[in-house]
C-alpha cells in the first residue's frame, strides 16, 4: 500500500535521490558555516540556478529547431537536399564503380530514406521530450520545486533515512552501505562527470556548427550533450557525419578542421577532463554502460540517462555480494542437501 501511494512520485524521489548524491559535496562544505537547515536551503538554490534556470531557458528554443528539423525530413526537404548532394558529388558513382569488384551495387535512393528516417525520428523524440514540458509549464515547475522540496529534507535527514532504511534491510550492514555508496559514486558520475562532460562538448560542438554556417547549431548542440554521454558512439555521431558532409559540399579544409576537432575534443573529454573529475569510483564495462543508457531512454525518455546505469549498477553490487558473500554457503547447503 505504501509502494502504491508514493508510486506517482517515484520518478521525482529517485531524481531528488541522486540530485542529492551529487550535490552533497556542496551541502557539507556549508555545513561546516551554517546551520544544517540554512546549508541544505542554499544547497537547493544551488540546485536551482545549475538545473532550472539552463532547462527553462534552452527548451522553447530546442523545441522550435527538433520540430523544425522532423518537418524537413517528413516532408522531403532533407531528402531533397542529401539528393542534391549525392548528384553534384558524383558519390554514388564512385562507391558502386568500387562495390562492382564484390558484386554489389548502393542507391543514393537507400541512403537518403536512411538519413531522412533518423533525422525524423531525432527530431520527433526531442520534440516530444521538450513538448511534454512545454504543454504543461505549471506541471513542470511544481514537479521541480517538489524534487527540491524532497532534496531539501534529504540532505538534512539522510543520515537518518539510511539507518532507517539498513536497519529494515536483511542483507548486513557493511553491504547496505556499499550498496548505497555505489549509488552515490554512480549519481556522482552521471549527474558530474557525465554532465559536465557532455555540456562541454555540446557547448563547443554547437559553437563550431555556428562558427561554420551549419543550420541549426543549437539542436546539435543539444544532441551532442545528449551523444556524450553513450561510449563508443558519442558525439562523433553527429561530428563525424558533418565531416562528410563539408567535404561532399568541397569544404576539405572545414571537414578536416571537423574531424581533428572531434578527435581532440573526445581525447581530452574522456582520457584528461572526467578521469580527474570522477576518478576510477565507477568502473563499468562501456558494452554495459551503452546498453543501459539506450535501455533507459527507451524505457523512461530522457531521464533514462539516469535511470538506466542506476539499475545497471545496483545489479552488479547485488552480484559481487552475492559472489563475495553467498554463493559459498549457497552451494555448501545444496552439497549438503545432496
Amino acid at each position: 500500500m505504501l509502494g502504491w501511494l508514493l508510486w506517482p512520485f517515484v520518478s521525482t524521489i529517485i531524481l531528488a535521490a541522486t540530485v542529492t548524491g551529487a550535490f552533497n559535496p556542496v551541502y557539507y562544505f556549508l555545513k561546516r558555516k551554517l546551520r544544517p537547515s540554512i546549508a541544505s536551503l542554499m544547497t537547493c538554490v544551488v540546485i536551482f540556478i545549475v538545473l532550472f534556470i539552463p532547462i527553462v531557458s534552452f527548451v522553447s528554443i530546442l523545441s522550435k529547431e527538433a520540430y523544425d528539423l522532423y518537418l524537413m525530413a517528413r516532408d522531403t526537404v532533407l531528402g531533397n537536399q542529401i539528393n542534391n548532394l549525392l548528384e553534384s558529388s558524383h558519390l554514388v558513382e564512385r562507391v558502386n564503380h568500387f562495390l562492382a569488384k564484390f558484386n554489389l551495387q548502393f542507391t543514393g535512393e537507400e541512403l537518403n530514406r536512411w538519413i531522412t528516417e533518423i533525422g525524423r525520428n531525432v527530431g520527433l523524440f526531442l520534440f516530444d521530450q521538450t513538448r511534454s514540458i512545454t504543454s504543461n509549464v505549471l506541471k513542470f515547475i511544481v514537479n521541480f520545486f517538489f524534487m527540491l522540496l524532497i532534496a531539501f529534507y534529504l540532505l538534512i535527514d539522510q543520515n537518518r533515512l539510511l539507518s532507517f532504511i539498513f536497519d529494515l534491510s536483511p542483507l548486513p550492514e557493511e553491504h547496505d552501505r556499499k550498496l548505497f555508496q555505489k549509488f552515490k559514486d554512480m549519481a556522482g558520475a552521471i549527474i558530474i562527470g557525465n554532465g559536465l562532460s557532455g555540456l562541454i562538448q555540446g557547448v563547443l560542438g554547437g559553437a563550431v556548427f555556428a562558427l561554420f554556417g551549419l543550420r541549426s547549431p543549437f539542436l546539435w548542440g543539444v544532441i551532442m550533450t545528449l551523444l556524450a554521454f553513450l561510449p563508443i558512439v558519442g558525439i562523433g555521431a553527429v561530428l563525424v557525419p558533418a565531416a562528410v558532409y563539408l567535404f561532399l559540399s568541397g569544404r576539405i579544409a572545414a571537414g578536416i578542421f571537423f574531424i581533428i576537432f572531434y578527435i581532440v575534443l573526445t581525447a581530452g573529454i574522456e582520457y584528461i577532463f572526467k578521469p580527474k573529475l570522477v576518478g576510477q569510483r565507477v568502473q563499468m564495462h562501456t558494452l554495459l554502460v551503452f546498453l543501459s543508457i539506450i535501455g533507459g531512454l527507451k524505457l523512461f525518455g530522457i531521464l533514462g540517462i539516469i535511470y538506466g546505469p542506476l539499475i545497471i549498477t545496483a545489479f552488479l553490487t547485488l552480484t559481487d555480494i552475492y559472489h563475495s558473500s553467498y554463493q559459498q554457503l549457497v552451494e555448501s547447503a545444496k552439497a549438503g542437501e545432496g
